[in-house]
């Protein structure tokens, strides 16, 4: 290849780095993934170090991140915030040491001590506090000039804002990832990509109160500039960091020799999966602080540190169609039907393509030969086209403008969050309209959390949609028994126990009614507020004849989002259809005051895992009876954690991890027995 192909070649690889970051950085989204992104990074790299003549100022060797938006005041920061180099392999690790040991002219037989830090996927900042009080924060930006966020960055509660340990320095820059736990994200999974992308939005809000609505949460791991630091090394400083209030990684720990750095790896790898937060890896820092100061920098990289990267699951395979599933709420998820695969010893048939955005980017097309991605637990996905095996008579698929179910538009809703319009298309039909979304909203109507009829599953839903027996939740109360009773698979003493579940559940309390009718962004907690706000089933009913929309923004924890949503609810005649039916069948109770002074007082618990004779819907509702309160994730918030059979180890973990109290279920009935 000429010299002039080679720059062409260089050039094009710099021009799409500087794309992406821009996209990363400034416009919060990760348009490729993370080993794609340092695949194209070490090309530029390895070309620059087989061709000399090449040079870039936009060089990943020379260039941290992307220069600061305009939306935010620049400020420099007093120490570089510098990148790490990567390492993918033991050799990678091997040959890390071997040029320390180098450097310092010592021999191979020395032992020197790493910090092993799992890698936090967020976003880095850097805080600084002037005796004691935070004075700022910044964003990393380029590496040498950062945003001020400190607006924001001061309404997360694992931020200090005071520190008054005797030891804490004069002057210093704390840095740390702020991030998205994997159990708050779920609540904002429809708004963002990804809790990365989740962090960083609501980190460049111009108003802090929008940034305040989001859970951030921070952990801190280094320093930049400091004045009275006493400390020699870095293990040392991670434990002061927990003494003045910071929250840390409880994965760091304390190694030497490479040998045990691979074994904490592989045993961190098999943990992630199963903890709340995403970590695409583990950091590695010489611990002594003096040595650290003798190895310096190289580049744009402290000599003393590198980033080990976190290995997927892969494989090849070929696309034999595209479906368009449709969600609850109306949205589109287009899924790859693959040739089956083997991944990590996991038989895989389907992967998901995210949304529109990420079929056009990637160019995907039904017959492409494909690399299909599985890590961890993560749904399978589609990393990238074998260009040169695409057929001849290959197409570009088209993502449907019009709902496939119903044929109405499809459309991309304005997100106030990001000030964009959301990834995600939807279809634009409300209520029943629109079949797909009929199935999805009464397997909603019946599931554990809603009415909880005991043998009306998903797939009963299904069947009985084929067969015309229900299309309304009310159909499902006025069932033809006999039809049924003459159904494969079904006889007189399976349909007895079905009509007796299905009566069982005339009688339901307001809360789980409301819930149960599936309106957009009206989860459980939200339904339990709404519940209380109108007292009765009719009060609820004649919201649009009262027209009190806007006092519903009056209530702690209900939003706009939230009030549209009921708005658009009420709007659509068949929602109201349905509305009066079941208010005819079924018996709703009216909301009750919540009992103050119950056993369970100021209590907190959250269930994992498959109790025994008891939903966990039954045993949330004693726990409120008896004025406990029940709570979505492991946080220092909890104090009891209620598991039954097959627990989820990673709400497990942390809670050992937070001291937490865990109980068995029988455990918390003895808990009522003794307090009744």
């Amino acid at each position: 290849m000429s010299n002039e192909l080679i720059q062409k070649e260089y050039k094009k690889k710099i021009k799409s780095l500087v794309y992406y970051n821009q996209r990363y950085y400034n416009g919060n989204i990760s348009e490729i993934s993370d080993f794609e992104y340092d695949e194209l990074k070490n090309e530029i790299l390895n070309l620059e170090k087989k061709y000399k003549f090449l040079k870039s100022k936009d060089s990943p060797s020379i260039k941290v991140g992307f220069k600061p938006s305009k939306t935010f005041k620049k400020v420099l920061h007093k120490v570089p915030m510098l990148s790490l180099a990567n390492a993918f392999s033991e050799e990678d690790l091997f040959n890390f040491e071997k040029k320390i040991l180098n450097f310092l002219s010592q021999t191979t037989n020395s032992n020197i001590s790493y910090t092993a830090e799992p890698k936090i996927d967020g976003i880095s900042a850097s805080l600084t506090y002037l005796n004691g009080k935070l004075k700022s924060g910044l964003s990393r930006g380029d590496g040498k000039e950062g945003e001020d966020i400190t607006s924001n960055l001061s309404t997360i509660k694992d931020i200090p804002k005071i520190i008054s340990s005797k030891d804490f320095p004069k002057e210093i820059d704390i840095r740390g990832e702020v991030f998205i736990s994997k159990s708050d994200f779920d609540i904002l999974k429809e708004k963002f990509a990804n809790p990365r992308n989740a962090a960083s939005g609501s980190l460049r809000q111009k108003n802090p109160d929008d940034t305040k609505k989001i859970p951030l949460k921070f952990i801190a791991y280094t320093f930049g500039f400091e004045k009275g630091l006493k400390i020699n090394n870095q293990y040392e400083y991670l434990n002061k960091l927990s003494e003045w209030g910071f929250k840390t990684n409880p994965l760091n720990r304390l190694i030497t020799g490479i040998k045990n750095l691979i074994k904490n790896y592989n045993e961190v790898e098999k943990k992630r999966a199963d903890l709340d937060f995403d970590i695409d890896g583990i950091v590695y820092k010489v611990n002594d602080f003096a040595l650290q100061k003798r190895l310096g920098f190289v580049a744009n990289a402290p000599r003393w540190a590198i980033a080990h990267k976190f290995s997927s699951n892969k494989a090849v395979s070929e696309i034999i169609d595209i479906d368009i599933q449709i969600g609850r709420t109306g949205a589109l998820t287009p899924v790859a039907k693959i040739k089956p695969i083997n991944i990590g010893g996991v038989l895989v048939s389907n992967a998901t393509l995210h949304n529109e955005d990420e079929i056009s980017r990637k160019d995907i097309r039904v017959g492409d030969t494909v690399i299909v991605e599985r890590a961890g637990d993560v749904i399978p996905h589609i990393l990238s086209v074998d260009i040169k095996k695409r057929p001849k008579n290959s197409k570009k698929f088209i993502f449907p403008k019009n709902c496939p179910s119903c044929g109405s538009k499809t459309i991309k809703e304005f997100n106030s969050i990001t000030k964009k319009k959301d990834a995600v298309r939807r279809c634009s039909s409300e209520g029943y309209d629109c079949d797909k979304i009929s199935i999805e909203k009464l397997k909603h109507f019946v599931s554990k959390e809603a009415f909880n009829i005991d043998g009306f599953g998903k797939k009963i839903v299904e069947s009985f949609w084929k067969l015309n027996l229900i299309r309304f939740p009310q159909d499902i109360f006025k069932l033809d028994y006999d039809r049924i009773e003459k159904l494969d698979g079904w006889g007189k003493l399976s349909v007895e126990n079905l009509k007796y579940s299905i009566n069982d559940k005339k009688k339901i309390s307001l809360e789980k009614f409301i819930y149960g009718l599936g309106i957009r962004h009206i989860g459980l907690e939200n339904a339990k507020l709404l519940s209380k706000y109108f007292g009765s089933f009719l009060n609820f009913k004649d919201l649009p004849i009262n027209n009190k929309y806007n006092d519903l923004a009056n209530i702690d924890g209900i939003g706009e989002t939230q009030v549209n949503s009921i708005k658009n609810f009420f709007s659509n005649r068949l929602n109201l259809k349905v509305l009066n039916e079941l208010g005819k069948i079924l018996s709703i109770n009216n909301a009750t005051a919540k009992i103050k002074n119950g056993s369970l007082n100021n209590k907190t618990f959250l269930v994992t895992g498959k109790l025994d004779g008891i939903s966990r819907a039954e045993i949330k509702s004693l726990i409120e009876e008896n004025s406990g309160t029940t709570v979505s994730s492991v946080s220092k918030k909890l104090n009891y954690l209620i598991i039954g059979d097959k627990p989820t180890k990673r709400k497990v973990l942390n809670a050992k991890d937070l001291n937490i109290k865990i109980i068995d279920q029988n455990q918390f009935l003895k808990m009522l027995d003794k307090t009744s």
